[in-house]
Formats: C-alpha cells, structure tokens, sequence
C-alpha cells in the first residue's frame, strides 16, 4: 500500500497556501488567464527548465533568479502569450510582471518567480496585466486552487489539479499540484507549465535533486506530439509549514516525501498526456528486462511518440508490429528473438515470433479505452520485455486523432 493519499485541495491543500485565478483580458476569449501561488512565509524553491535554446524570457528569468536564491513567496503566470521570441521587450515585460505583482504584495520582486504560456511570438499585454493584479491579489485564497489551474491553460479541455498526504513524525505533510499542457508536448526538462507546493521542509540542495529525479520519471516521460515547448517550467515551493523536523539529507523520509512528490508528478504528467489535443484515451508503455532504467526509458517513450502506434491505436487496430518497430528503432540495443509485445491482456509476440490472439478482441480493448473512465479505464496499456535485464520504465502518450491536425491547423487563425 502506498504511504500516501489522495486528498482535495490541489495546490492550495498544503499549508500556508493560497491561490487565484482571474480573467484579466490576456485572451481574446475572455476566459480566465491570470494566476497567483502565494506562499504566507519564505518557500525553498526548486525549478526545472526547457533545454531548448528558443526560450522564453520567463525561463531565464526564473533559472536565474533560482540560482541566486533558491527560494520565492510568489509565481505569476500568464496564459494567452508565451513572452517567446520577443527580444529583449520581452525580459523587460517579465522583469516589469515580477515588479509589479512584488509591489501588490509589499514583496521584493526577487520573491516573485514568473511564467508564460499561449502564442510564441506574442508579449504578454502588459496593460491589461498590471491593470489586474490587484484583483488577482485580493481574490487570493485558501481555497483558490481550482481557479488557479483553470487560468493556466491555453488548449487543454480540463484543469490538472492533485494534491495528496502523508505522515511524518506523527503529523500530516502535503504536497499539491496543478498543471497546464494538450499541445507541443515533448518536454526534455519536465512538463510546458507545471506548480507544485509542499508544507514540508527540506534543504534547498535536496529538493532540486528531488524534483529533478521526479521530473526524469514523470513529465520526461511524456509525448503528444513530439514538439517541445519553449516555455517548458516545472516550479515547486516547500514552505514548511508542518513544522516537521527538516529533512536534510538522503534516508527514509527524504525517500518518502519524494516517492510522494514522484506520484504527483507522475498524476501530472499523465494528465497532461492523456488531454493531448484531440486525444481519445491514454497510452501508458511499460518496458522490462532492458540493460537498466535509462535504456527501458528510452525505448518505452520511442513507443509512446510513434506516430504510427498512436494512429494505430486511433483506429482502433492491434497492429502490434508498429510496436515492435518502435522498440527496435529507440536506440537501445537488445536481442529481437528476447522481444516480447502485449497489448492489455493480450500477448502478441514472444522470444522473437508473432502469436495468434483474438483481433476482434483487441479491437474491442482499444474501443473500450476511447469510452473509459477519465484516467481510471480510458488507459491502454502496452507492455514490452528486452530480455532479462534489471532495467525496467514507463512513459506515456495518447492517440493521434484527425483533431489534432485541425486544432494545430487553425491555432492562430
């Protein structure tokens, strides 16, 4: 049984928490598109960052401002304009966002981390944002999770919101989550907007290492599209706010407090996946029997980003060789005659050799997904063995549907 639970709150579940979202008039739309996490005391902060060298100034911004001071009271973010490609306007524009929302709170703009996401190209309105901070500031609150995460998002069709418990020495420690991403999702650092709070506290140099590790097992391991973001940040505040004894070094409770901050991020992740633009179901890849971790990884996301499984999967066709195909291309080597394919409960191929199965059942296994459970029965599970190594991973996916072509088609028009 795990040693945590899932409980509701999302980002504002830990204490010492609050949060808003507000629709300033960033999107055209008029929905919601300015968010505020507020930590009440000083937060030791951690961040993970895209590696593409088209960055957003938020990116630089925020990496720069973590190296100098690890830790934040504050994260601004804007949805509608990624504040990407725009020269240096565009640092001005963020220096200018964490000035202003610093002054609203009675903070140091140091204590402000910043982040973007809609159109590259575009600035972030600066008018209409400043204009709405002190709104967003007093609609600030213990219960303004939800707000947040429905502020944050550009084409995704639902909100990313978890948060989840467990005990250390006798008292309660939380970590909460929330997350934006359907498109350009093939991240090479963590996910394109992801917040994370934590009550507990923890050493600034341990819980980078603990969201780095997080990040490689959860939003690392996830692909839409194969297009990687230019605004890719991954931010998470540990405020100690349970007033449990500092962890400070590796042991079991650093070991616990990151498998917690592990499956949330995982529960992120494929969240995101699964709200891939135009998506029908979740795929989830499990690879095993690979030399070690880093080559199972590998080939389970080459799987999961195979344009040809997911139409494939799509269409509802069992075709299990694009699977293979996929594994054998991920550049991992690895014996074909040890390769064995299942797709659900279904084996399709062993020691190398195609096995007859029920395809009309096969069908019907991927049919089901498309018709599932959000993130319970809307999953289909691909599982892969090497051979027989220690190495096992996952990674996930979703389907390539004729929407997505459409939705990305018509994205700035």
């Amino acid at each position: 049984m795990a040693e945590w639970r899932v409980i509701e709150g999302g980002i504002t579940a830990p204490k010492g928490f609050q949060a808003a979202g507000i629709a300033a008039g960033l999107k055209p739309s008029g929905s919601p598109d300015l968010a505020l996490i507020y930590s009440d005391c000083e937060a030791i902060a951690a961040g993970v960052f895209t590696t593409s060298h088209v960055r957003a100034a938020c990116v630089d911004y925020c990496r720069q401002r973590l190296e100098a001071r690890p830790s934040a009271r504050a994260i601004l973010v804007n949805a509608g304009q990624a504040n990407a490609c725009t020269g240096n306007q565009g640092w001005i524009d963020t220096v200018e966002s964490a000035a202003s929302l610093g002054a609203a709170l009675g903070l140091s703009p140091d204590a402000v981390l910043i982040a973007s996401t809609g159109v590259i190209g575009q600035r972030i309105k600066m008018e209409q944002l400043k204009a709405g901070i002190p709104t967003l500031v007093e609609s600030l609150s213990a219960d303004g999770s939800d707000a947040a995460a429905g502020a944050i998002i550009t084409t995704d069709l639902v909100p990313k919101v978890v948060a989840m418990e467990t005990t250390i020495h006798d008292r309660p420690v939380r970590i909460g989550g929330i997350a934006k991403g359907s498109g350009m999702i093939h991240p090479n650092m963590a996910t394109m907007l992801a917040f994370v709070t934590c009550d507990a506290t923890v050493s600034p140099t341990l819980w980078q290492d603990m969201l780095r590790r997080a990040a490689d097992r959860s939003f690392n391991q996830i692909t839409v599209d194969g297009d990687s973001s230019t605004n890719d940040t991954l931010i998470a505040l540990a405020n100690g706010e349970s007033r449990t004894p500092a962890i400070t070094d590796e042991g079991a409770e650093a070991d616990q407090l990151e498998a917690m901050l592990t499956a949330v991020c995982q529960y992120l992740a494929k969240s995101v996946a699964r709200d891939g633009e135009g998506a029908t179901c979740l795929i989830e890849v499990t690879v095993s029997g690979a030399a070690n971790t880093a080559a199972a990884n590998q080939v389970a996301r080459a799987i999961a980003g195979s344009s040809l499984v997911k139409s494939a999967i799509f269409g509802h066709d069992p075709n299990w060789g694009r699977i293979a195909a996929a594994a054998g291309r991920a550049g991992v080597t690895f014996d074909q005659s040890d390769l064995r394919v299942q797709l659900g409960d279904f084996l399709l191929m062993e020691h190398g050799q195609p096995l007859a199965f029920d395809r009309p059942a096969a069908s019907a296994y991927l049919t089901a997904a498309t018709q599932g459970e959000y993130l319970k029965t809307d999953t289909v599970a691909i599982y892969v063995t090497l051979g027989d190594g220690p190495g096992k991973g996952q990674a996930w996916g979703c389907d390539l549907s004729y929407d997505y072509v459409k939705i990305n088609a018509e994205y700035t028009t």
